[in-house]
C-alpha cells in the first residue's frame, strides 16, 4: 500500500512539473494572489473603503507581475525604483482628473515613454509597465487630488507587499528554477517514452493519434531544453558546469527525437521521413510490420518501458534500475543486439544511445554516482562520458555584434509612435463611446501592441482578447449575481480569477482576457458601478480598442507579417548555415569550436519565426493554400534543425568517441548543403536573386573511397552520413515552396 501510494504521489509530481516547467506559471500566480492577500489584510486592519481596497489590489499585482529579471537583486532594484514612478503616475492622473484635454494629452506621452522604455531592457519595460497601469488603476477609481494622499499610502503598502510576497512567502532563486526545470525536463523526456510506447502499439486506425502525441512530446521536451537553456547562465555557478548541463540536455533530446524517428520507421514498410514528425498532417510511411507480436518486438517494448522507469527513478533506489541500465547500454555493443529485422536492431541501438544519454544527463544533474553495480558496457559509458566531460572548456564562445537600427527603424521606437497614435485614436473614439469608461480601449490598444512585432500578430492577438472579454462578460454577469455586495466573498472570487490569469496566461491569451474580465464584473459590483450596460460597454471598448491598434499597425510605420516573416526567415537560414558549416568543419578536421550555443541560437530563432507565422497559420484564417506553405516551410526548417543540432552534438564528440573520426572529405561533401542554403537566404531576401539550389548525387556518393590521405570510408560513422544526407533534402526542399530555381547535373 505504502509503494503504491508513494508510486501515484511521484506519478501525480511528474505530471505537475511537465505541465508547468519550473512551476513558473504556478509561483507567478501565488506570488501575485499572496501580494494582492496580504495587502488587503494591511489595508483592511486600517479600515480602509473599497475604493481604496480595489486600487491595492490592482497595485499590488501590477507591482508583481511587472518585475521580470531573473536574479533577486535586480529584482528589488526594479521594484524600489517602481514606487517613486508609480507615486508619480497616480500624483499627475488625481491632479489632471479635472482637466480633460492635458489629462489625455499627458497619458498619450506616458504612453509613448512606457513603450520607448522597452529599449532599456527588463528594467525599462517593468518601469514603463508600472507607469502606464498606475495611471490607468487611477482613472478606474475615480482618483482626485482630496484622496491624493490615501492613494499614496495604499500604493507604498501595496509595493511594500508585493516585495515580501516576492522575497518571503514565494521566493524563487535562480538555481531552484533550473533545478524545477531539469525535474521538468525528466518528467517530459517520460511523457515522450510514454507515447513513443503507444506509437509502437498503435493499430492502423490509432496511429495517426498515437503519432500526433509523439509530435507533441517531441515538442514540449524542446520547449524545456529551451527553458533549460535560458537558465543556465544565472542558475549554475560556472561556464563549465552550464556547459556540460547543456551538452547533456541536448543528448538526450535528441536521443529520444532520433528514437522516435527509429520507431516510426520498424512499424513502417519504408524509412520514415523526419519531416513526419515535425508537420501535422504529413503522410504517414505505408504501414508495414508493426505491431505484430514476436519475440523481439515483445523485448522492444519491455526496454522501452524499462528506459521510462530508467528515466523516472534514480540508479540506486531499491527498483532494480542498475540491472535495467547495465541491460540497456548492452545494446550499444552490436553481439548484444536481440535477433531481429534490421529496423527494429536499429530501434535496439536507439535505446542503447537513450540510456546512455540518461546516464550522462543523471551524472551531469545529480553528480556522481555508485558504480559498484557497473557492466562493463556501463564502465565503457561512463569512461566516455568523463572525457567528453574533461574536454568542456571554460571559453566562451565569440560573439558579432550586428549593426542595430536606429531612429524610427528601432523596434522600441516604431512600437511607441504605433501605440502612441492608437491610444489617441482609442481615447477619442472611447470618449465618444463612455465620457467614463474611455480607458478600457486605450488598455486594450495597450495590451494588443506587447509583444508583437507585425499587422498580423496584432490583428490575431486582438482577436483573441475580444473573444475572451466577450466570454467574461457572461462570467462576469454571473458571478456578479452570485457575489452581490459581500466584499470579502467578492475580493476571494477576485484572487481566484487573478490566479487562473496568471496560470493559463502563457498558455492561452484568450482564457487569460476571460479571467480578467470576469473580474472586472465583481470589481464593478464592489464599486457599486455594476450593471449591464456597463460590461457591454466593456465589450465595445475592448473592439474599439482592437481597431485602433490594427489600424496604427497597418497605417504608421506598418511592419507588414510578409515582411517581418521574411527577415526572421533569413534569419534562421543565417544561424543554420552557422550551425551547419561549423559541424561539417569539425567533422572534416577543422579546429573545435562551441558549437551547441550555435544550435540554440537557430533554435531560438526558429521559435521567433514559428510565433511570427502565427497569423498565416490560424484556423480561422480564409488563405488556406498561403497556411498550408507557412506550416510545410517551418516543419521543414524544424527538419533542418534537428539535423543541424545533431551533427553539432556528433562533432562535438570527436575529441573523446573512439567510434567517430574526423574526415576531410565531409567538407566537400558539406559544400552544397551550404551553399543552398545561402540562395534560399539570397532568394528570401530579394526576388530578383538569380542564385539557384543544386541537386545532384547523394551526400554518401560524393565521398570518393580511396582518396589519397583520407580515412576509410568506414570510420565517419553511418549517422553522419545519414544527417547530412537529410539535411541536403530537407535544405532542397525548401526551394519549391520559397519559389528558388532549382538546377540538376546536365541542365
Amino acid at each position: 500500500m505504502k509503494a503504491a501510494a508513494r508510486a501515484w504521489a511521484a506519478g501525480v509530481r511528474d505530471r505537475v512539473r511537465a505541465s508547468d516547467p519550473g512551476l513558473l506559471r504556478l509561483a507567478a500566480g501565488l506570488r501575485t494572489v499572496g501580494a494582492i492577500t496580504l495587502t488587503l489584510a494591511v489595508l483592511s486592519l486600517s479600515d480602509a473603503d473599497v475604493t481604496h481596497l480595489v486600487a491595492g489590489a490592482i497595485a499590488a499585482m501590477v507591482a508583481t507581475f511587472a518585475v521580470r529579471e531573473k536574479q533577486r537583486g535586480p529584482q528589488a532594484v526594479t521594484l524600489a525604483l517602481g514606487l517613486p514612478v508609480a507615486l508619480a503616475s497616480v500624483s499627475l492622473a488625481a491632479l489632471l482628473s479635472a482637466h480633460v484635454v492635458a489629462g489625455d494629452l499627458v497619458f498619450v506621452v506616458l504612453i509613448f515613454c512606457a513603450v520607448y522604455g522597452r529599449r532599456f531592457g527588463d528594467r525599462g519595460t517593468a518601469l514603463g509597465l508600472i507607469g502606464f497601469q498606475v495611471y490607468f488603476l487611477s482613472l478606474f477609481v475615480g482618483a482626485t487630488r482630496h484622496i491624493l494622499p490615501g492613494l499614496w499610502g495604499v500604493i507604498a503598502v501595496a509595493f511594500a507587499c508585493s516585495a515580501l510576497a516576492r522575497f518571503v512567502l514565494v521566493p524563487q532563486t535562480p538555481t531552484g528554477i533550473l533545478l524545477r526545470l531539469r525535474q521538468a525536463f525528466r518528467a517530459r523526456l517520460a511523457q515522450l517514452l510514454d507515447a513513443q510506447l503507444e506509437l509502437l502499439d498503435a493499430g492502423p486506425q490509432e496511429v495517426e493519434k498515437a503519432l500526433a502525441h509523439v509530435r507533441t512530446g517531441t515538442a514540449r521536451l524542446h520547449e524545456t531544453a529551451m527553458l533549460i537553456h535560458g537558465r543556465l547562465e544565472e542558475g549554475t555557478p560556472d561556464e563549465v558546469t552550464a556547459r556540460l548541463v547543456q551538452r547533456r540536455v541536448a543528448d538526450a533530446e535528441i536521443a529520444a527525437e532520433r528514437l522516435g524517428l527509429l520507431l516510426l520507421t520498424a512499424r513502417s514498410a519504408e524509412r520514415a521521413d523526419t519531416l513526419t514528425l515535425h508537420l501535422p498532417g504529413a503522410p504517414i510511411p505505408e504501414g508495414g510490420r508493426l505491431p505484430v507480436r514476436e519475440e523481439s518486438t515483445d523485448v522492444l517494448r519491455r526496454d522501452l518501458r524499462a528506459l521510462r522507469l530508467l528515466v523516472r527513478h534514480p540508479v540506486g533506489d531499491g527498483t532494480g534500475t542498475a540491472q535495467i541500465r547495465n541491460r540497456l547500454l548492452g545494446y550499444r555493443d552490436e553481439e548484444n543486439l536481440p535477433p531481429a529485422s534490421p529496423a527494429v536492431r536499429d530501434v535496439f541501438r536507439g535505446v542503447g544511445e537513450s540510456a546512455r544519454a540518461v546516464l550522462g544527463l543523471r551524472i551531469a544533474l545529480d553528480g556522481p554516482q555508485d558504480e559498484s553495480d557497473d557492466s562493463p558496457e556501463t564502465a565503457r559509458s561512463r569512461e566516455e562520458l568523463d572525457a567528453e566531460d574533461a574536454a568542456i572548456g571554460g571559453s566562451e564562445a565569440e560573439e558579432e555584434s550586428a549593426p542595430q537600427p536606429t531612429g524610427l527603424r528601432r523596434p522600441t521606437t516604431r512600437a511607441a509612435v504605433q501605440v502612441s497614435v492608437g491610444s489617441a485614436l482609442a481615447i477619442v473614439g472611447g470618449e465618444l463611446l463612455s465620457t467614463h469608461r474611455w480607458y478600457w480601449a486605450v488598455l486594450t490598444c495597450w495590451i494588443v501592441f506587447i509583444n508583437t512585432a507585425s499587422t498580423g500578430e496584432i490583428l490575431v492577438k486582438g482577436y483573441r482578447r475580444l473573444l475572451g472579454t466577450a466570454l467574461g462578460v457572461i462570467a462576469g454577469i454571473g458571478l456578479a449575481g452570485l457575489v452581490g455586495h459581500h466584499t470579502w466573498t467578492a475580493f476571494a472570487v477576485v484572487l481566484l480569477c487573478v490566479f487562473a490569469m496568471f496560470y493559463t496566461a502563457p498558455l492561452s491569451y484568450t482564457l487569460m482576457s476571460f479571467f480578467v474580465t470576469a473580474a472586472l464584473g465583481v470589481l464593478y459590483t464592489l464599486l457599486h458601478t455594476y450593471s449591464l450596460e456597463v460590461l457591454v460597454l466593456r465589450v465595445e471598448e475592448t473592439a474599439l480598442g482592437v481597431a485602433c491598434g490594427v489600424v496604427a499597425a497597418a497605417l504608421v510605420l506598418p511592419v507588414r507579417t510578409d515582411r517581418r516573416t521574411d527577415e526572421l526567415l533569413t534569419t534562421v537560414l543565417d544561424r543554420l548555415t552557422d550551425v551547419t558549416g561549423a559541424a561539417v568543419e569539425q567533422l572534416s578536421g577543422g579546429p573545435p569550436t562551441e558549437l551547441l550555443d550555435r544550435a540554440r541560437e537557430l533554435d531560438q530563432a526558429l521559435s521567433d519565426l514559428r510565433s511570427a507565422t502565427q497569423p498565416l497559420t490560424h484556423p480561422v484564417t480564409p488563405l488556406r493554400t498561403r497556411r498550408d506553405t507557412a506550416q510545410y516551410v517551418v516543419a521543414l526548417l524544424e527538419t533542418c534543425a534537428y539535423h543541424a543540432r545533431s551533427l553539432a552534438a556528433t562533432a562535438e564528440l570527436l575529441p573523446t568517441h573512439p567510434s567517430i573520426a574526423a574526415d576531410p572529405r565531409l567538407r566537400g561533401a558539406g559544400q552544397r548543403i551550404l551553399h543552398n542554403i545561402a540562395a534560399i537566404a539570397a532568394r528570401v531576401a530579394d526576388d530578383r536573386s538569380t542564385a539557384e539550389v543544386r541537386t545532384g548525387p547523394s551526400v554518401a556518393s560524393l565521398l570518393t573511397p580511396g582518396t589519397p590521405g583520407t580515412p576509410r570510408y568506414g570510420r565517419v560513422t553511418d549517422r553522419v552520413l545519414r544527417h547530412l544526407q537529410r539535411l541536403d533534402e530537407a535544405v532542397a526542399g525548401l526551394a519549391r515552396p520559397l519559389g528558388v530555381p532549382v538546377s540538376s547535373p546536365g541542365k
